[in-house]
Formats: C-alpha cells, sequence, structure tokens
C-alpha cells in the first residue's frame, strides 16, 4: 500500500508503508519510555580537552556523576598509551570498586578500537579476577560514516574500519562484554562535507549485524537539524534498523544541538541520547567545533518537556520544580566544579544559569 505524504518543499511524493516518515506516526507511544541518558564527559569529553585531569581527579568525577544518578558514564579507553595512561587505575581505584559494589546497574564502558585496545583490556581483567562486580562489562568500538573522516582518524576507509570490527566484538561477547557501537560524523564531515544519510544507516545496519546491541549515532561536527536527523532514522529504519537500537550524540558546534535532542526524542522515537557534563569536548579533527551537548542542558530540556528520564524518572515542567531536584542541582554543581578543575568556562547554559541564580538567591540572604 502506497501512502502520499507532503515534504518540506510541498512536492507530493508516494512512498511505501512500511517506511512512511516517522513524523506521521502517533508520536504519544513514543515518549513513554524514559530516556537514557549515556554520560560520556569522563571519556570523550576530557580526552578532547586541552588539560588532562590526573587519575584521582577523573576517579573523582565519576563518582560525583554517580552519586548524581548517572548510572551509564563512560569511564576511559584503551586506545594509545597517551590517551588510555590512567584508564587501568581509574578502572582498579578502589573509590569505583566500591560504586560497582553498591550500584548493580552501574556500567562504566570503555573505548576499544582494536584487537590491541582488546588485549591491554583482557590483560586487566585477568590481573584482576577477583573484582566483583568485573572492572567493566561493556566496550565500545567506532567507525565513521565518511571516508575523509576515517582517513584522518584511523588511516583506513569507512569499508576497512569495519572490516576491523568483527573479531573485536566477537572476542569481546565472548567474555561476557556487551559490545556498543559509535558512529562518527553522521551529518557531516570536516572533510568531505554534508554526508548521505544512506552511509551512516548502512554502517548502523553492518554494526548490528556484527552483535553490537546499540548503535550511537554522531553528529561530530555539529551541523546537524531536526530535518536532517529526521531523513537518517528514515533511512536507518528503511534498512530494518529500529530507534530503539539507536542512540544519538550531539555536538552543539550551531546552537542546534537542543532542537535535536527534543526532535528525535518526542518524534523519532530515540530513547537514549549521549550528553557530556558542562559540555566537554570537541572534535581534534574539527577544531572549531564545540563540545558535547551537556548532560544539564538536556536534562533541563526534557524534564521541562514532560519527558522522563533515567536520572529524573518524573519529569518536572517547570523552572521552579527542577531547580529544587536533587539530580539536577548535584549536576550542576558537578558541572561547576569539573569546569574549575579544567580552567575553562562551563559550556552548560542551564549550568550557569543555575550558578547565577544560587548567587543571587546567596546575595538576598545576605
Amino acid at each position: 500500500m502506497l501512502h502520499t505524504i507532503r515534504t518540506a518543499s510541498s512536492r507530493r511524493v508516494r512512498t511505501p508503508k512500511s517506511i512512511l516518515p516517522l513524523t506521521q506516526r502517533n508520536s504519544s507511544s513514543l515518549s513513554l519510555k524514559p530516556v537514557k541518558i549515556v554520560e560520556v564527559g569522563p571519556r570523550d569529553g576530557l580526552q578532547n580537552e586541552k588539560r588532562h585531569l590526573k587519575t584521582e581527579l577523573k576517579v573523582e568525577l565519576i563518582e560525583k556523576l554517580v552519586g548524581a544518578g548517572c548510572r551509564d558514564v563512560e569511564s576511559g579507553s584503551f586506545v594509545s598509551p597517551k590517551w588510555m595512561a590512567s584508564t587501568p587505575e581509574v578502572l582498579t581505584s578502589l573509590a569505583l570498586s566500591q560504586l560497582r559494589e553498591t550500584y548493580s546497574s552501574l556500567s562504566l564502558p570503555v573505548l576499544v578500537p582494536n584487537d590491541r585496545g582488546l588485549d591491554s583490556l583482557f590483560s586487566l581483567l585477568d590481573a584482576n579476577p577477583s573484582a566483583a562486580p568485573p572492572l567493566t562489562n561493556e566496550i565500545a568500538v567506532f567507525v565513521a560514516a565518511s571516508n575523509g573522516f576515517s582517513k584522518a582518524n584511523l588511516n583506513c576507509t569507512v569499508s576497512e574500519s569495519l572490516a576491523r570490527l568483527p573479531s573485536i566484538i566477537e572476542r569481546a561477547r565472548g567474555r561476557g562484554l556487551r559490545v556498543r557501537g559509535y558512529v562518527s560524523t553522521v551529518l557531516g564531515c570536516p572533510f568531505d562535507g554534508k554526508v548521505d544519510p544512506k552511509s551512516p544507516a548502512n554502517v548502523a545496519k553492518e554494526l548490528l549485524d556484527m552483535g553490537v546491541y546499540e548503535v550511537s549515532l554522531g553528529d561530530t561536527i555539529g551541523v546537524g537539524v531536526p530535518q536532517g536527523w529526521e531523513a537518517l532514522v528514515n533511512e536507518c529504519e528503511r534498512l530494518g534498523v529500529g530507534a530503539d537500537k539507536l542512540a544519538a550524540h550531539c555536538h552543539d558546534t550551531y546552537g542546534t544541538a537542543l532542537a535535536n535532542v527534543l526532535h528525535y526524542v518526542k518524534t523519532l522515537g530515540i530513547t537514549t541520547v549521549d550528553s557530556s557534563i558542562s559540555a566537554l569536548g570537541g572534535c581534534p579533527y574539527s577544531p572549531n567545533s564545540t563540545g558535547n551537548v551537556s548532560t544539564e542542558d538536556v536534562l533541563y530540556l526534557l524534564s521541562c518537556s514532560n519527558v522522563p528520564t533515567t536520572l529524573i524518572p518524573n519529569p518536572m515542567p517547570s523552572e521552579q520544580l527542577i531547580e529544587e531536584n536533587e539530580t539536577f542541582a548535584k549536576l550542576c554543581e558537578t558541572g561547576e566544579w569539573i569546569s574549575r578543575e579544567l580552567g575553562r568556562e562551563n559550556g552548560s547554559r542551564v549550568g550557569k544559569a543555575w550558578r547565577q541564580r544560587r548567587e543571587r538567591a546567596e546575595k538576598m540572604k545576605s
């Protein structure tokens, strides 16, 4: 059966029912599941900051995030000695051991891009066989959607990059580790320009076929708008990749990240959002790109839009109510703290507004 739909340019096209645009569906059923917030600041965020934190401060950051309610926190990477230097120390720290024992649902994934990195992780796990729960229960692998970025980042094409992953995924799953896939430059590339949605959709399909449980679609240079996300998700679904298997990872270079988040959560059905405390991060291959969308901003946006999340299950659709929420306050405090430690401005607009209101309240009391 064919449906006639009207596109943004007012052209009338005929589309098979199986790929009817998601915007034409009943979106009320898409927002019932709480949105899962994946905190990427301690890995993706810090990895792209100019100042490197000492191990004890990385551990403290993870402690504060978990204390605020985060249960999915990227904790490090096994990439190169430059970037993974403190990851083993972070994972084996007493503080993280206590967190794992306290919170059974806690996941502390690490990035593992190649077999050598996986060997390093396995060696660490083998050296700590008595750790219960294990040091980590999840790894992430990554691939770009554009050849230009892939060649600059991994010195290979997209297809060559994909060919390296099956053995990593199979070995990891064989050790009982869950595997998440990251796809970068899904909407734009600093080298190739605009990216055809077919490319990231095909990569996502291949990753899922290899055995990853979820694919995080990354707008690495922050050029995305809701229409672009819609085209991408529609293309993914055309290939049989449903929104329930997707996560979204926005950067805010052009100030559109929050609009994108609201659209793909409330309209497109994606219920996993990657975000970074205080908007930590950036992209070394796109120097002018700003950081990840901030966790504080995402939490404020979704809660005030009456969308439940894993951090605030019962939305508080007003500024006054959310400011009284303990989770929200702890996250804002953490964003302020890590910004001071890094000697940088807080990248969260919500976090800065929260601080200013607190400062005014303190002045009024005195």
